[in-house]
């Protein structure tokens, strides 16, 4: 449900623990669009009166399509929540992943049933997907998204016929939620215990898939064990076979502890293991792997935006065209290791080479302005990571991130990036203090797998009077409020948004929800060009 019609807030208070609450979730009051004119000033006119829609897109990111038995995880690392030298290993572990899936479910139906957007009034045409859809760079988890997206059969378990998680009742420390009792949660946050619900949650299940086009990009949980660790032949030989750390290995520095992993996550192996089931569906995925799932026959669009040159120049980089807008897909994520991305001087060059192609005019790298015989067209870049993001120290051929900045200020037509990667909603101007052009807008949209569980619909609109107005409006998925008795997909869907809220780390009382102003706005922005042509759809 879009939330101008209803918001999800936390409600009564259903169990007490020691430290903290366990708190329902209910119904709220809708939440309005609020206009943006940071990079206009004040409208002459009102923004979203008198509009023409040019593009209706679904903006999902980080869904983290889990492996919750995986023995190349290291749910252990989160006891260490709360110091800052482990930011990049954490969250390692959370209370509703075991029902991820389900979630992306309840999303998937959510956007099919979009059938009016709330400005434009078009239907959603296209969902962006910015990277994350896998949680530990592994196929079978591969496997499970594309399933969800294209339509098929879900499987969430792996291994043997009994959970092997670390939420199983018989897992040897009580530092995850249990659902079947015995673990800090229930003691400290009061949370309920669920008899049962792992084999609910472990059983296959169909999706019917997105009915309209979908396109996607590489992020680090695509590329690195748990979104940090190179996936050495130590790490890819630890995914397919049986032995599960549990616990910190002994001579830990937490001062190193991040680099350690990062160039050997097999270094954090070493401690105390358990045996679980292998499984060689759990292969790593790679980027060859990655590639190949989206490029296969029958997807929609080919290749999912991807294309052939991808598979053999090894880039995650690609345009998709509609008749108004170009979607530039970055590939942001670094392969020297580290959760944060980089941006390099080829792909720069590739970056300034797809803009040009669709601009009739634009600013040359010495300042002048060249023209070109082009037909403009609008641009909106996607990536994985946010800009403030490009930053990853690892990273043996970045530059700085400032140079791609520079370089798209050099081009008016560009007025949008869609990304995510810091599972948390944020909009943020960039203006162009030359004056050559006003800037862009940054629309980062939080993940699915955190609260608030949230995707966003995204409508670029002709808003008349030589404007443009960029209408941002977050969707929550079609699980309940209540999730009654936690049995059908819907239901624990339902139930993983419950969880999210109360996760004492990142739930409804952190701000990875964002503000009003980075929720439902209207971001508006004078169009670089008369926007006539863009209408012969």
């Amino acid at each position: 449900m879009l939330t101008v019609d209803r918001s999800v807030v936390p409600g009564r208070v259903l169990r007490k623990g020691k430290t903290g609450a366990f708190r329902s979730l209910v119904e709220g009051e809708g939440e309005p669009h609020s206009v943006r004119t940071d990079l206009t000033g004040p409208p002459g006119k009102d923004v979203g009166r008198h509009v023409r829609s040019l593009l209706t897109i679904a903006h999902l990111s980080d869904l983290h399509v889990t492996d919750v038995e995986s023995p190349a995880r290291f749910e252990f690392l989160n006891q260490f929540a709360g110091d800052p030298r482990f930011r990049e290993l954490l969250t390692m572990q959370r209370p509703q992943e075991s029902l991820n899936s389900h979630a992306i479910n309840a999303m998937v139906q959510a956007v099919n049933g979009i059938e009016q957007a709330p400005v434009g009034g078009k239907p959603v045409q296209l969902v962006v997907m910015t990277g994350d859809a896998i949680d530990n760079a592994q196929m079978n988890e591969l496997a499970n998204f594309m399933a969800l997206f294209d339509g098929g059969i879900v499987t969430p378990s792996s291994g043997g016929p009994d959970s092997e998680s670390a939420q199983s009742a018989a897992w040897p420390n009580d530092q995850a939620w249990k659902p079947d009792g015995g673990d800090r949660f229930g003691k400290e946050h009061g949370f309920p215990q669920l008899p049962g619900l792992l084999e609910r949650a472990s059983r296959s299940f169909p999706s019917h898939g997105l009915t309209m086009p979908w396109i996607g990009c590489y992020g680090n949980h695509e590329e690195l064990c748990q979104g940090v660790g190179l996936v050495t032949p130590e790490v890819a030989a630890a995914m397919v076979g049986w032995r599960k750390p549990i616990a910190v290995p002994s001579g830990l520095d937490a001062n190193t502890a991040v680099d350690v992993f990062t160039r050997t996550p097999e270094a954090f192996m070493t401690g105390t293991i358990r045996s679980v089931t292998p499984d060689p569906a759990r292969l790593p995925a790679r980027l060859a792997g990655f590639l190949e799932a989206h490029l296969r026959s029958g997807s929609r669009p080919t290749g999912h935006g991807f294309a052939p040159p991808n598979r053999h120049e090894g880039t995650a980089g690609y345009v998709y065209d509609t008749t108004p807008v170009r979607l530039v897909c970055l590939d942001t994520v670094c392969r020297d290791g580290g959760a944060d991305g980089r941006i390099d001087a080829a792909q720069l060059a590739w970056l300034e080479e797809r803009l040009i192609e669709v601009h009739s005019s634009y600013t040359d790298r010495d300042g002048n302005t060249a023209r070109t015989s082009n037909d403009d067209r609008l641009v909106v870049l996607m990536s994985h990571h946010p800009l403030m993001t490009l930053n990853n120290s690892r990273a043996k051929d970045a530059v700085d991130p400032r140079q791609l900045l520079l370089l798209l200020h050099r081009f008016g037509n560009v007025v949008l990036w869609l990304n995510g990667h810091v599972h948390m909603n944020m909009v943020q101007r960039h203006p162009n203090r030359e004056g050559v052009n006003v800037g862009f807008w940054e629309v980062t949209t939080g993940s699915l797998v955190d609260w608030p569980c949230q995707g966003r619909v995204v409508e670029i609109l002709d808003a008349g009077y030589g404007r443009i107005g960029i209408a941002c409006t977050m969707l929550d998925h079609d699980g309940p409020l209540e999730p009654g008795e936690a049995a059908a997909p819907l239901e624990l869907a339902g139930l993983h948004r419950l969880l999210a809220a109360n996760d004492p780390l990142a739930g409804a009382g952190s701000p990875r929800a964002g503000t009003p102003a980075d929720r439902n706005v209207i971001l508006a922005l004078p169009a670089p060009f008369p926007l006539r042509h863009l209408h012969r759809q």
